[in-house]
């Protein structure tokens, strides 16, 4: 499919998606025993040191396909985790528990596709696996298991959270270093940031992932995220588009040249956290200030999606270059596809400006009021 994609032209490329991505059959299959999990986790009460608590939802995250095997996450939610720091005490005893209780509903119910729990790598790993499979697809998908703190029992997904929470967030209750620790707890602003997205930006965000795992075949690990793949195209459409009909190959043109920049990015959103909070905004201008590329997740100002690696960036930016020049950006009468003119970093406001802009207003207020007064 490499091939029909790159040499397609640019035309082309919203028949390309309609006619090959993705392919939803077996996610679609596998949903529902998905579902039947997550509900016979929600019916059973742990045991030992976590007798308390029993699993709210569990709700499927990121998934990649690279020949004919899927890798996903499966966040499992949990209630009577009063805050961040019980998940990250308690995970390795919450990943046994669940375990168990995995291997008790694998010898206990059938479903149609074969499930299979896997090992744990060590007596204290906080990693849980479990694959799915299905011969007559010939796929299987590989779940990673994540046990997280309910965030969104405590938030209104529609609306910005109370700018105190991402201060307690980021101040001492949370252990240093281990902050990334803590993403699944924003899985469901995640997937809403993505999700309340118009439907041909959603395709185009299909076509570069499609074109990612075509460079993670290629290349190998490591690389960037996808994650970071999907928010570079939010990025350029809302930066170089904003409309819900455009081209989509200058849209996947624009996306490709800003991963060949990736040393000048410095992307964030302020959708849920902003710079208000003094606390926050401390920290905020901490996080923007760091070598690039800097890409804050959009739900969690302590993790920087880009990663420490820029050799993970290298690689990808040159495979990125090389696109460029096929005929997918290409007319058919062989005329370019131009790009958006997209900036390569977002603006940050200066230290204390809402501070400074409050007490502007005060001051000119003040002098008004008390200046009529003396001049009567």
């Amino acid at each position: 499919m490499e091939q029909d994609l790159r040499s397609i032209p640019a035309s082309k490329l919203d028949k390309f998606i309609e006619n090959h991505l993705p392919d939803t059959s077996f996610c679609a299959d596998l949903r529902e025993v998905i579902d039947a999990l997550c509900a016979l986790l929600k019916d059973r009460s742990f045991r030992g040191p976590v007798r308390r608590m029993r699993a709210s939802k569990g709700v499927k995250g990121k998934c990649t396909t690279l020949k004919g095997r899927s890798d996903a996450d499966l966040v499992v939610f949990l209630d009577n985790l009063t805050y961040f720091e019980d998940q990250l005490n308690r995970q390795g005893v919450l990943i046994k528990e669940i375990k168990k209780q995995l291997c008790e509903i694998q010898h206990e119910r059938r479903f149609g596709v074969k499930f299979e729990v896997h090992s744990l790598r060590s007596p204290n790993s906080r990693a849980l696996s479990f694959k799915l499979s299905a011969p007559d697809l010939l796929k299987e998908v590989k779940f990673d298991v994540l046990p997280a703190y309910d965030l969104l029992d405590h938030l209104n997904i529609l609306k910005k959270p109370n700018q105190q929470f991402y201060a307690n967030l980021i101040s001492g209750r949370t252990p240093p270093g281990k902050e990334g620790e803590l993403s699944t707890c924003f899985m469901g602003l995640r997937k809403y940031f993505l999700n309340c997205r118009p439907t041909k930006l959603k395709r185009l965000i299909r076509l570069v992932t499609h074109w990612y795992q075509l460079c993670k075949e290629k290349l190998g690990d490591p690389l960037p995220p996808q994650y970071v793949l999907e928010l570079l195209t939010v990025y350029a459409w809302e930066y170089g588009s904003r409309v819900t009909k455009f081209n989509t190959a200058q849209g996947f043109r624009t996306v490709l040249e800003l991963v060949t920049k990736y040393k000048q990015l410095r992307i964030y959103w302020t959708v849920y956290y902003d710079f208000r909070h003094q606390e926050v905004s401390e920290y905020l201008h901490q996080q923007l200030k760091k070598v690039r590329p800097v890409i804050l997740d959009p739900a969690d100002p302590t993790r920087n999606i880009a990663g420490l690696n820029p050799k993970d960036w290298r690689r990808l930016a040159g495979e990125a270059a090389a696109w460029l020049q096929y005929p997918c950006f290409k007319y058919r009468d062989g005329s370019p596809v131009c790009s958006w003119e997209v900036p390569t970093e977002v603006a940050v406001p200066t230290k204390y400006l809402f501070c400074r802009i409050f007490w502007l207003l005060f001051w000119s207020l003040f002098h008004f009021i008390f200046g009529k007064t003396s001049s009567g």
